[in-house]
């Protein structure tokens, strides 16, 4: 398949038989899984999971990669091809029954955030998902407190999901080459919550605001929403930064807001 990648779409081709191998048996997939792929691309990572699961949905928005996808697919297995903006895409309509959905992408660098966001507001009907991501995005996933890369992306997916960074992936796997090396890494979402949050919306502010300015205390992030005493109350030091807090010191600060307002 010929098709020049689009730097509007942020694409980047996979085409490593070697890291291919490694992505699938990351994945593992089994025949009747309802695997779905974002950004399919020119099919590196679709012909070998179809091969082995039989059925797949797939999500590409380039309308000029659609049938050279399906004919390079064909004879494969079945693979329902949707040309769609996955930022729109609601993802649950291809779960089946209770069956819920194995998500994959090599997901573009320029998008990789609004999509891993959308995603976490779908989680009732995602079983896992597995990512090509810039590795700078993944070691914000992962991060713990206290890192200089904890910050909002980390603290709102851990809170629904586990983080798995499985392996780094050079540029020279892809073409173009990006000019940043990217990594492979997992989502599991949690079976049940890890920490307790009242209002969701109000958690995802309070994470918000104190990420805001990260330099900023927490007395002067937050002071729109709870004050220094407030702060104190809950067993939180007002006078440090948002990147120290924990998981569950976030969900305190979110409920007593929620409580408040």
């Amino acid at each position: 398949m010929t098709h020049k990648a689009r730097k509007r779409f942020g694409q980047n081709f996979l085409h490593d038989s070697g890291v291919i191998r490694r992505i699938v048996s990351a994945i593992s997939p089994s025949p009747g899984e309802r695997l779905v792929e974002i950004g399919p691309g020119q099919g590196a990572i679709t012909k070998e999971l179809l091969r082995v699961a039989g059925r797949m949905d797939a999500v590409e928005l380039d309308r000029d990669l659609i049938e050279p996808l399906a004919r390079v697919c064909g004879g494969l297995g079945e693979l329902h091809i949707h040309c769609a903006d996955a930022l729109k895409f609601d993802f649950c309509q291809l779960a089946a029954g209770d069956q819920s959905l194995r998500i994959v992408g090599n997901l573009p660098y320029n998008i990789s955030t609004p999509i891993l966001f959308r995603l976490i507001g779908q989680l009732g009907c995602i079983q896992d998902m597995h990512f090509m991501l810039q590795k700078e995005v993944v070691d914000r996933m992962a991060a713990e407190p206290g890192s200089k890369v904890y910050g909002r992306l980390s603290v709102m997916l851990q809170v629904k999901c586990a983080i798995m960074p499985l392996f780094d992936i050079g540029s020279g796997a892809f073409k173009p080459a990006p000019k940043v090396d990217s990594a492979f890494v997992r989502l599991q979402p949690h079976p049940k919550p890890v920490v307790q949050i009242d209002d969701d919306v109000s958690f995802a502010r309070v994470v918000t605001q104190a990420f805001a300015q990260r330099r900023k205390t927490l007395r002067n992030s937050l002071r729109e929403l709870i004050d220094a005493d407030g702060i104190q109350a809950l067993g939180i030091d007002p006078a440090i930064r948002a990147e120290r807090l924990t998981l569950g010191e976030f969900a305190a600060l979110a409920n007593a807001v929620a409580l408040e307002h």
